[in-house]
């Protein structure tokens, strides 16, 4: 046995409440390397006299990798306390325990101590961490505001083009997409599915894409004002609708009146130490263009990325966090939205983040926090800062698989339950899962224009845990490169439009909705996976209910000889013949275990 693989860790997401009287427990192991594992659980005041230690409970294997099994077992607790170790049995017949202190041969002289355990000392409901339950019932919508309609032309900028007057637009161009053109469209969304907006901002900024804020208190002028945003969150709160907002905390426009006081008065500017500022000047050159400024390279401050007119915060200055965290309730307070999306989350630190969260869910108790994260994002998500990350390791894996063709079929599945188990339950079941986005090229280009790729990759992500998000016309076949090219003007043309995906992106998104509970807490048995044949077969278990799911991503027809006709059958290029089961290439098949 491998005993250096053995891990554990009490407090994190191996050992965590998941409800109030209901403990989780997990343990990795090396894959293939233990045949079983027991839990040694008790009271830690009852130690000696019970000497519970000489029993254990079975684990389930949850999960495995590439290289690790995931076991798992969910326990209570009479006292709302808990001890516990691990009786681990190799493949190979030797038994440890394993707690506290380490790796010890399974023999009672090393169970007797009571320190030898780890320790649930207390289950404080206070620490839960606890995720809004709306986010499980929500399918997203992304829209990039200055893109997806413009209702009111009154208030288009100087120079603004026809819709969609160009094939590739580029990083000036303005379109005059607005909050009123989202008012005229709720009703689309509406007989589409969706119950959540995620808006890019809309705070008073110079670019069209408005990462570059001036006025975090007032809507820019190109969308609309302060009312048309009221009655935009007013009207889709009366259609079921969530409206979350993006938060560019991490750093402001350079025309903000901040940034220009520093400019124009340097060190004596009481908005200094509002930035991270080296030396003097920082104005920069006035002729640049914005594709220039864009990557400006090397300035006297810090900057997001390379992005000169992008000045970053200096999150650790008492006065900006209040200033920023008014922001932050303002827009709760006074219009009811229901979550932030938080720009380059990771850039700010976690001080700031923690005093963030204790406001916003003061305000709103069922308030949801998405940072933008890329990479594992553990210590966010420890249930005091955000209930979720943006989903991008996750569903990258997904695109590897079902797009690029870059992995086998197990290496898919063995990145996804990596992901996973990085999390909690609770934090996997609110996980904002989207296939492409304002800053990724869009799903069909990604699929090199195969609409059958796209339905086969959509249904997998809808499948899994987390709340899944469609980008802006993904659901009539529109397709761009990276940024900017996925940002293009929303085709509203019937006659352009592919209205098979639409249909399809219904039928989805009410498939997810009537099985939404299963996708959430069902529990995930990948039973059927093949490499060769390119088939990925899996399991959503919930109490008496079972949906079965194949996926072929494989040259040749994939047939199934199933007991029964299958029932409540969702899928696409799949095809039954009484109890044979036919799914051609890019299909899939999803159908209930009777």
């Amino acid at each position: 046995m491998e005993t250096s693989a053995i891990l554990h860790r009490p407090d994190s997401e191996y050992a965590y409440l998941y409800k109030e009287d209901e403990m989780h427990i997990r343990l990795r192991t090396k894959k293939g390397d233990v045949a079983k594992v027991g839990i040694i659980s008790g009271d830690p005041y009852l130690h000696g006299v019970k000497k519970w230690y000489l029993d254990d409970a079975p684990m389930e294997l949850l999960a495995s990798t590439d290289i690790h099994d995931y076991w798992m077992i969910a326990t209570g607790a009479e006292f709302k306390r808990l001890s516990y170790g691990f009786h681990i049995v190799g493949t190979d017949g030797i038994e440890v325990f394993y707690g506290d202190r380490g790796v010890f041969p399974y023999e009672e002289k090393y169970l007797e101590p009571a320190n030898s355990f780890f320790r649930m000392p207390y289950f404080q409901e206070i620490d839960r961490f606890k995720s809004p339950d709306w986010v499980k019932e929500t399918v997203w919508y992304q829209i990039f505001p200055e893109r997806f309609a413009n209702g009111d032309t009154s208030n288009d900028p100087e120079g603004t083009l026809p819709w969609g007057s160009k094939e590739h637009p580029t990083r000036d161009d303005f379109y005059g997409g607005d909050l009123q053109g989202v008012i005229d469209n709720l009703d689309y969304l509406v007989d589409l599915g969706i119950n959540g907006i995620y808006f890019c901002p809309v705070f008073k900024a110079t670019s069209n894409h408005k990462y570059d804020t001036t006025d975090y208190f007032e809507i820019d002028p190109d969308f609309g004002d302060k009312k048309t945003f009221k009655k935009l969150v007013d009207e889709a709160h009366k259609r079921g609708i969530r409206i979350m907002l993006d938060a560019v905390f991490n750093h402001m426009g350079m025309l903000s009146y901040q940034w220009e006081d520093v400019v124009k008065n340097e060190a004596d500017s009481k908005y200094a130490d509002w930035f991270h500022i080296h030396q003097f000047p920082v104005k920069l050159d006035e002729s640049l263009t914005t594709e220039e400024l864009e990557n400006v390279g090397n300035v006297p401050y810090d900057t997001f990325a390379f992005t000169g007119h992008m000045p970053k915060l200096n999150t650790a200055n008492p006065e900006v966090q209040d200033y920023l965290l008014e922001i932050a309730a303002y827009w709760i307070r006074e219009f009811d939205i229901d979550a932030w999306r938080l720009d380059v989350a990771n850039e700010v630190d976690h001080h700031f983040w923690k005093r963030f969260y204790q406001v916003t869910t003061d305000l709103k108790e069922d308030f949801y926090i998405l940072g933008e994260i890329w990479h594992s994002s553990q210590s966010w998500l420890q249930g005091d800062e955000f209930h979720a990350v943006m989903n991008y390791a996750f569903t990258e894996t997904i695109e590897d698989f079902f797009m690029k063709k870059r992995i086998t079929a197990h290496k898919m599945v063995a990145g996804l339950n990596e992901q996973l188990m990085l999390y909690r339950q609770q934090t996997n079941e609110v996980m904002f899962n989207m296939l492409d986005s304002h800053d990724t090229a869009r799903i069909l280009t990604i699929s090199a224009g195969n609409k059958d790729t796209v339905k086969s990759a959509l249904a997998f992500t809808f499948a899994q845990n987390g709340s899944p998000c469609i980008y802006y016309g993904t659901e009539i076949g529109m397709d761009g490169f990276d940024d900017p090219d996925c940002r293009k003007c929303m085709v509203w043309d019937e006659a352009k439009q592919d209205l098979k995906m639409l249909a399809f992106t219904k039928e989805l998104i009410a498939f997810r909705k009537e099985h939404q509970k299963l996708f959430s807490y069902g529990q995930l048995d990948w039973f059927d996976i093949r490499d060769e044949e390119r088939v990925v077969g899996f399991k959503r278990i919930l109490g008496e209910e079972t949906l079965i799911a194949y996926f072929n991503q494989g040259e040749e027809d994939l047939e199934l000889t199933l007991a029964e006709k299958p029932e409540g059958l969702f899928g696409h290029l799949a095809f039954v013949d009484n109890q044979l089961l036919s799914i051609k290439q890019n299909g899939f098949a999803i159908f209930k275990d009777r």
